[in-house]
C-alpha cells in the first residue's frame, strides 16, 4: 500500500508540473490560508502572553509571607515591613510551600538595613539576603551580569549602582563593603518597584551569616497563573497553621491573606500571609488603618486578581480564536479552488481514466490517485504557507514592535489543516474521477 501512495504521489507530482502556473495558483489559496492562520494565532497568543507577562511583572501572581503577625504595642507601624526580628519562618516552610500545586517559585529572604560602601562613596539602604529565584518571581531586566550564587557576590537595582557608583557606570566586576563583609558585584538590574531598585541584594546563606540568624523574614512566592494566587494563598496560610500548631482556634478576622485585624490575637498566627493586591492596598498605611481596610474589603484579591486574570484569558483566548477562524477562510476559499482545478483535471484527462481502468486499474486506485494530487497541492501550499507564516509573524514583531508566539502546536496543526482541506476538496473530484465509464472515457474527445 505504501509502494502505490509513494507511485501514486510521483505520479501526482509529474501531472502537477506539466501545468505550473495553474497548479501554483490553485495552491496559493492554500499558501495564503495557512500564513494567515500561523500569523494570526502568532499574534493572539502573543497579545495573550503579554497581557500574563504584564499581570505577573506587576506582581498579580506574587504572594508575600511574612514572619509575624499585627501587634498591638505598634512594634511595625508599617504593614509592609513585617515584624521585623520575628523568628517564625524557616527554610523548611519555604521547603513544604514549594510542594504546594500551583506554585512556580520559592525565595526565602532575610533583611536589614546598612550602609553599603564603594571605594569613594557610601550608600544607606536596605540589605537583602535571598535566594536567586527572586529575580524570576520579580522578573528583573538584568543590565549587566547575574544572580551568582557565592558567598562574596552582590547583585543591586540600578539605584542603588547609581547611588554607589555614579550615573551610566557599570558596576559588575566591582567591589563594595557592608559592614566587614567585602563583595564583588555580580550583576545589576531594572525594575519597576522603586523600593527594590535601591536595594542591595546577596545570597540567602550570605545574609544569614552577616546578621547572624538561621530563620527566614519573608518566603516570596510566585504562583503559575494569576488567578491562582487567592487559593495558594489560603493553602499557603493552612498549611504554616498546622506545621506551627498554631491554627486550631484561630479564626480569619479579615479572609484576606492570613492578615488579623486588631482585637483578634487569640491564637493569632504567627505569620502573615499577602497576596500583592493586599500589599499594594496596605503599603504605607499604618497598622490599625491596614487592617480595618483590609477587615472591610475581604474579596479584594478575588476581584484583582481572579477576575482580571480569567476576563482577560477569556478576552486573549477568543480574539486567538477569533483571528484563526477569520484566517482559516482563506483556507477554506483555497479548498474551493483545489476542488474546481481538481474537477477540470478529471475532465482533461478522461481519456487517460479510460486506459487505466481498460488496463485493469481498480477504481479505488483512480480514486486514490487523484486524492493524493490533490493531497499534494495541499501539503506543499501548506509548507510553503508555513515558512511565511513564519517570516509574517517574524515580520509583524519587528515592525509593528507587537508581541507573537509560534508554537509547535499552532504549525502542526495548520499543516494538518492544509492536508485536511486536500482530502475533504479533493474527495469529490476523486470520486467523480473513479466512477468514469471506461467505454464513455475511451470515446471521450
Amino acid at each position: 500500500m505504501l509502494q502505490f501512495v509513494y507511485v501514486s504521489a510521483q505520479i501526482a507530482v509529474r501531472a502537477l508540473g506539466r501545468n505550473r502556473l495553474r497548479t501554483g495558483l490553485t495552491m496559493l489559496g492554500v499558501v495564503i490560508g495557512v500564513a494567515a492562520v500561523i500569523a494570526m494565532v502568532a499574534l493572539g497568543t502573543g497579545a495573550r502572553g503579554s497581557v500574563e507577562t504584564s499581570l505577573k511583572s506587576a506582581g498579580t501572581n506574587i504572594i508575600q509571607v511574612s514572619a509575624g503577625n499585627f501587634t498591638r504595642g505598634g512594634e511595625s507601624m508599617n504593614i509592609a515591613s513585617g515584624l521585623g526580628a520575628a523568628t517564625t519562618l524557616t527554610a523548611e516552610d519555604a521547603g513544604v510551600i514549594r510542594q504546594i500545586a500551583g506554585v512556580q517559585h520559592v525565595a526565602g529572604g532575610v533583611r536589614n538595613r546598612a550602609f553599603a560602601k564603594s571605594a569613594h562613596r557610601q550608600f544607606f539602604t536596605q540589605i537583602r539576603g535571598v535566594d536567586p529565584a527572586l529575580a524570576d518571581i520579580h522578573g528583573w531586566e538584568w543590565l549587566g551580569g547575574r544572580f551568582e550564587v557565592g558567598s562574596e557576590r552582590a547583585v543591586m537595582g540600578r539605584a542603588a549602582s547609581r547611588e554607589l557608583f555614579g550615573e551610566g557606570f557599570d558596576p559588575v566586576g566591582e567591589k563594595i563593603t557592608i559592614g566587614d563583609q567585602t563583595l564583588v558585584v555580580a550583576g545589576y538590574f531594572r525594575t519597576n518597584d522603586t523600593d527594590m531598585d535601591e536595594t542591595v541584594f546577596v545570597p540567602l546563606a550570605t545574609g544569614q551569616a552577616m546578621w547572624n540568624v538561621r530563620h527566614l523574614h519573608t518566603i516570596t512566592v510566585s504562583v503559575e497563573q494569576a488567578g491562582d494566587a487567592s487559593r495558594v494563598a489560603a493553602a499557603i496560610t493552612d498549611l504554616l497553621r498546622e506545621r506551627h500548631q498554631r491554627g486550631r482556634q484561630a479564626t480569619r478576622a479579615t479572609g484576606l491573606g492570613g492578615l488579623q485585624a486588631p482585637g483578634a490575637m487569640a491564637g493569632a498566627d504567627d505569620f502573615t500571609v499577602k497576596t500583592q493586591a493586599a500589599a499594594n492596598v496596605t503599603k504605607g498605611l499604618y497598622t490599625s488603618v491596614a487592617a480595618f481596610a483590609l477587615a472591610n474589603m475581604p474579596k479584594l484579591d478575588q476581584v484583582t486578581l481572579q477576575e482580571m486574570s480569567s476576563t482577560l484569558s477569556r478576552a486573549g483566548a477568543t480574539m486567538t480564536a477569533l483571528l484563526g477562524s477569520i484566517a482559516a477562510i482563506s483556507l477554506i476559499v483555497g479548498g474551493i479552488g483545489i476542488m474546481n482545478i481538481m474537477l477540470v483535471s478529471v475532465t482533461e484527462r478522461t481519456k487517460e481514466i479510460g486506459i487505466r481502468l481498460a488496463v485493469g486499474a481498480r477504481r479505488r486506485d483512480v480514486l486514490v490517485q487523484f486524492l493524493v494530487e490533490a493531497m499534494v497541492m495541499s501539503l506543499i501550499g501548506g509548507a510553503i504557507g508555513v515558512v511565511i507564516g513564519l517570516a509574517a509573524a517574524e515580520g509583524l514583531t519587528a515592525v509593528l514592535d507587537w508581541p507573537t508566539e509560534v508554537s509547535l502546536t499552532t504549525v502542526v496543526s495548520a499543516f494538518a489543516i492544509a492536508a485536511l482541506v486536500g482530502i475533504v476538496f479533493g474527495y469529490y473530484p476523486a470520486r467523480r474521477a473513479s466512477r468514469l465509464d471506461p467505454i464513455d472515457s475511451l470515446r471521450y474527445e
